[in-house]
């Protein structure tokens, strides 16, 4: 399906990952009509380099709630909502859940993920003992369009380019700006939590070629800078 003569709605075009979208789906030259206004994983199960999450994990509503993760509880009581809907009214509908959302900027506004990032390049002189599960917005977006535009897709798909420790993002990032003012150390002196794996294998029937950790890193924090929310 190509985008001409088409058109699309976009809601919440204003969002991080929906701004991206307006943007490849008008290069593809769709007519975009917008409104404005994760596995996310938290259910509770034990994470181990033995475990592989899919699209079969969904987060538990009841364990967001005692965590007080409210932003990971509203996406979870939406997607049960949407799946609910569309069965109800007999709709055919696709759901694309990405990990941590980096990438550039279109719009000088930080969403949840991008504050979450930005936090963590600017915080204290710890970094958490966990895992970044990490996406480019550009994959995401794509993602999206891909979905809508390959017949075959359908049901959940778990949109994420690599799984790694803060201690290598960090690395990574001190590698790209060494001058940065990084966080050093991990809360604990626990031996680093190993990593976990998430599935790519159902995204990789949706022809996405994901962005290098490296240039995902780089271009987020060349829009934080441009933007004015980092001083380097």
């Amino acid at each position: 399906m190509s985008g001409e003569e088409k058109v699309v709605c976009v809601t919440g075009a204003t969002g991080y990952i929906a701004s991206w979208l307006v943007k490849l789906l008008l290069q593809r030259g769709y007519t975009v009509k917008a409104t404005v206004r994760d596995t996310i994983m938290f259910n509770g199960k034990t994470l181990s380099p033995d475990v592989v999450i899919d699209e079969t994990w969904f987060s538990d509503p009841i364990s967001c709630e005692k965590l007080k993760l409210w932003y990971m509880l509203s996406k979870t009581l939406a997607e049960e909502a949407a799946w609910k809907f569309a069965e109800e009214n007999d709709i055919d509908l696709v759901a694309i859940n990405p990990g941590l959302v980096i990438g550039p900027l279109i719009q000088p506004t930080l969403g949840f993920s991008l504050e979450t990032f930005l936090k963590l390049v600017k915080g204290t002189k710890v970094f958490p003992d966990g895992m970044c599960i990490l996406v480019d917005v550009r994959d995401v977006a794509n993602a999206h369009i891909q979905a809508f535009e390959i017949p075959a897709a359908s049901g959940r798909y778990c949109i994420v380019a690599k799984v790694i420790h803060y201690f290598e993002v960090f690395k990574i990032l001190h590698g790209l700006y060494p001058t940065l003012n990084l966080l050093e150390k991990c809360e604990d002196d626990k031996p680093l939590l190993p990593a976990y794996k998430i599935s790519q294998d159902k995204a990789k029937s949706l022809v996405i070629s994901f962005v290098p950790l490296e240039v995902s890193l780089r271009d987020t924090v060349e829009s934080f800078k441009d933007y004015g929310f980092l001083t380097i």
